[in-house]
Parts: structure tokens; sequence; C-alpha cells
């Protein structure tokens, strides 16, 4: 009997179980212990990062509170397209240039790529006032939801890798309308897909890059660090693991550092703050020093943060823009 009681000619003796069986069992025990904890730790682990993995595919963005009208009296279309490589649907205002009568139709079209978390509106840019400046000096202007901030085509955030489609098609859109010249105005990580859509098509004349993001494992992490407290690794390891589930893209490396040592043809005009703590502005200085192209400059500005540049001195930031504009 296992119960330790022996029953003998009526009389029950008391077992004696040896002292290694009892370690044994004790060992055990302990070992059951540990595994049950590092299995709900490990379970509390995954399902936490996975939870920031769906809210970074899927990051709330607030619906559109305006137009192009109603703020600024412009008149402007809606355009939905495919995105280039057909998995998405982009959702776009076309707004025609404030021609002059010896014109009928302007041929310069300037296309604004808004930032993560943010929908073509952007109002702390601010979006609107860029536009109506562009339209007053003769530039057809594009603006359009990425796919993870579109309510009528919603898609994930991938990152740029299908992100760069979706400008492309914008891209292509303008040259659909008859743009001969094409510039894209990136802000943040729309400076950033900006770049990666660059790297593929000579269709983009010159590019305007405002607090430029690189989408990296490590810029993700320094972005999640303002928010939440988690070792480096294996966060970073687990997120880029766990963000194609939501994605069906892979999230990697790559193709920031295909934009860091690349020497682009066409002009980049790349503003960025020393204040900026959501992507280093030394990342926009490496960018920089690659290029060659005549009319490519720099503009650092100092205590500048992401995304506020305009509002730090609209009249330089404007006076600065323009001069580029009319150099290229």
């Amino acid at each position: 009997m296992d119960s330790g009681i022996e029953l003998i000619q009526g009389r029950t003796t008391q077992l004696i179980v040896p002292e290694h069986r009892k370690n044994t069992r004790f060992r055990h025990f302990l070992l059951a212990i540990v595994v049950a904890i590092f299995s709900f730790l490990a379970i509390i682990i995954l399902v936490s990062h996975a939870i920031i993995a769906w809210n970074l595919a899927y990051p709330y963005v607030p619906p559109l509170e305006s137009n192009p009208f109603d703020e600024k009296k412009l008149s402007y279309e809606i355009a939905v397209y495919p995105s280039r490589s057909g998995e998405t649907t982009v959702d776009s205002w076309y707004i025609p240039a404030n021609i002059s009568e010896s014109r009928s139709v302007s041929k310069q079209t300037i296309i604004l790529s808004h930032g993560y978390g943010a929908n073509r509106e952007e109002t702390w840019v601010p979006m609107y006032d860029l536009a109506e400046l562009m339209n007053e000096l003769d530039y057809n202007v594009i603006m359009f939801d990425y796919g993870y901030a579109s309510k009528a085509y919603s898609a994930p955030a991938t990152w740029g890798s299908e992100e760069k489609s979706q400008l492309l098609a914008a891209v292509d859109y303008a040259q659909q309308r008859g743009a001969e010249k094409i510039i894209v105005w990136g802000f943040s990580m729309g400076a950033g897909t900006a770049l990666q859509a660059a790297l593929e098509s000579d269709q983009i004349d010159a590019l305007i890059l405002d607090s430029l993001f690189l989408p990296s494992p490590d810029t993700l992490y320094t972005n999640l660090q303002q928010y939440v407290n988690l070792p480096k690794y294996p966060t970073t390891t687990i997120i880029s693991q766990l963000l194609p589930l939501w994605t069906n893209h892979v999230f990697s490396n790559t193709p920031a550092q295909s934009i860091l040592n690349k020497h682009y043809d066409i002009p980049l005009y790349i503003i960025h703050g020393t204040s900026d703590n959501k992507a280093d502005y030394h990342i926009a200085e490496k960018i920089a020093a690659n290029q060659q192209t005549e009319y490519s400059s720099l503009w650092i500005i100092e205590n500048g943060q992401h995304e506020l540049l305009f509002r730090k001195d609209p009249n330089r930031y404007m006076k600065n823009i323009s001069e580029f504009l009319s150099n290229i």
C-alpha cells in the first residue's frame, strides 16, 4: 500500500519511507512550482508584448474633423485609388493649384505625407496651413491617409512596407492629373516612408523631410521607452516577431540601413530639431552628409521639437521652403 501503512496479522505497522524518496518528492514538487511560475510569467510577457504589437499595428487615430474647403476655402476633389501593391486602398483629397489666368492647369504637385498616429489633417503641423501656402505658390496638393489612419479603408501600420506603396499610388495619381514635377513633403514616419518610396521610384523629383523618423527595432524601442519601461532585450525581438502576425509584413532594420547609406539623385531638404525626443537629429545629419545632389541641404533647428518646427518660426520656415522649391 502507498499510504505508508501496512496491515500485518491484524496489526498496523508504520512503513518507514527512505529519506532519499522524501527528498525526491520534495524536489519534484518544487520543480513543478518553479515550472508553473515561469510558465505563468512567460504567458504574461507574451500576452503583454502581443498587446503592444497589436496597438503598434493598429494605433488610435481620430477621425477627420474637417476638409480643405471648410478650413481654408480651398476647392478639392475626393480621390480614391488602390495602392501600388494592390493590397490596400488610398483615400485622398486633390486640391488643384490656385492658377493664374495664363494657364489652365499646374504641372507641379506636392504630396503631403503625414506622420504615424495622425491622419492627413495632422493639425499640430499644421497641414491645412501648408496646403494653403502651397496652393498660393501654384502647386496642386494631395493630402491622403495612410492605411492605419483611414476609417473607410482601414489597414495595419507596416512601418513603411505597405505605406510606401500607398504613397507611390499618390505619386501615380499626381501624374495622371498632369503633374510633371512631384515633390513629397513628409513628416516623421511620413518622411521616413518618403525616403523608402524614393528608393524604388524615379517619379519623385524632390523630398522635403520634417522631423524624419526611420522605423527600425532600435527607434521602435526608443519610442516605447517613453510610455513603458521594458528591457531592450527581449522586447525588440519579441515585438519584431509578433508584428507580422498583425500586419502580414516583416519588420526589420533593412530599409533603415539602406536609407542611411543611400546617396539619392534628387534634392533632399531635411529639417530637424535638436530637442526631438522621437527621432534623433544625428540620424538626419548622417543622411544629409551622404547627399551630393545640388540643392540638397540640412536645417537643424536649435531646441526644435518633433513635428513642431513650423510653429517655432513660421515665417523663416516658409521662406526656407520657398527658396528650396524655387531652386529646384
